[in-house]
């Protein structure tokens, strides 16, 4: 008869498969990679909320995703990087910290998808309405966007989690680095079709919002852009866009992989090293291409290094002559006696 533990609020996670060998060269290729994500992420935050200039929907939409890789990040990386110095029979996490994870993973993509969707609908206002642009994207509008993107996702990855609450366990193992919904509601023995047709109808539906939203966006955009016969115009919008449409197949690509692993067993290990990509990717690469593509990101960036350039020579200069006077009391008193 086979041995069921019903309810243990205590999980194993399966987690990554490393030798001593590879064990501290891949913990600090996580580490110095998580380091990177949350200073080009808050840097690009701190930057665009400090900087007059920046105060624009365009860079002020961009801020949420920031802030969502920062969070898809933060409740993924730590515990993975802990998890890899232990052996797997020590990678212990309780019932309801794995919750609060995979809210965390699903809340993550969700939100990627709803932010480029809204940062989407800003391109399409700026380039296919410029004169009406100010009037359409005011303060107003900036934070409805945010706060939809946001609830949508929020309300959505609830009700996906809160079906697998209602479920009993009767197994322990999680088979992935991390928990999410799927490694969850297969720890119980109970019917989960329920589980299965609200995931698969929630991806299609988001999937669906996301493609077409995009879809839809720049085909008005590109039949603008040739219609109008600005090079300038042209040519800017083709930047945003681009910059826009590179994060947005990033984030797809990310995912396919970690799908299409799911449908090969045989290579659980790099489906498990995809579903870490799919977090960290998009968060390493979205500041850079969107520092890189904005110009007034670069410049805003140059005036805050030069600043600080000029205060550092500004304090090894007051530092080097309170130093010599110093010096010339010294030898002063030295003279005197």
């Amino acid at each position: 008869m086979e041995n069921y533990t019903y309810n243990s609020l205590i999980l194993q996670l399966e987690g990554l498969t490393v030798t001593d060998t590879n064990k501290y060269p891949i913990f600090i290729s996580f580490l110095l990679t998580y380091v990177f994500i949350l200073i080009a992420n808050l840097g690009i935050v701190v930057l665009i909320w400090t900087e007059r200039s920046l105060h624009q929907p365009m860079y002020l939409l961009f801020c949420n995703l920031s802030i969502n890789d920062v969070m898809g990040n933060s409740l993924l990386i730590p515990r993975l990087l802990a998890d890899i110095l232990v052996p797997p029979s020590q990678r212990l996490i309780h019932y309801y910290e794995c919750v609060v994870q995979a809210f965390t993973t699903h809340m993550f993509s969700t939100a990627s998808h709803t932010v480029l969707m809204i940062m989407a609908f800003d391109r399409y206002v700026a380039i296919c309405n410029p004169l009406q642009y100010t009037t359409i994207m005011t303060g107003k509008m900036v934070i409805e966007l945010t706060v939809s993107a946001w609830v949508s996702s929020f309300v959505l990855v609830a009700i996906l989690l809160s079906l697998t609450l209602r479920l009993s366990r009767c197994r322990t193992l999680i088979t992935n680095p991390y928990c999410d919904n799927a490694s969850l509601f297969k720890l119980s023995c109970e019917d989960v079709n329920i589980n299965n047709v609200y995931g698969l109808t929630f991806t299609a539906v988001l999937l669906s919002a996301s493609m077409g939203s995009i879809i839809l966006t720049y085909s008005k955009i590109t039949a603008a852009c040739l219609a109008n016969k600005s090079k300038s115009m042209n040519s800017k919008a083709l930047k945003t866009c681009s910059t826009h449409l590179s994060l947005y197949l990033i984030m797809h690509m990310s995912g396919l992989v970690f799908v299409i692993l799911h449908r090969f067993p045989q290579y659980s290990d790099y489906r498990k090293i995809s579903a870490i990509i799919f977090h960290v990717v998009p968060g390493s690469l979205n500041p850079v291409i969107y520092g890189l593509q904005s110009q007034e990101i670069q410049k805003a960036l140059a005036n805050k290094f030069h600043i600080s350039f000029e205060v550092l020579s500004s304090f090894a200069f007051l530092m080097l002559q309170v130093l010599q006077v110093s010096s010339d009391k010294g030898k002063q008193h030295s003279t005197k006696h």
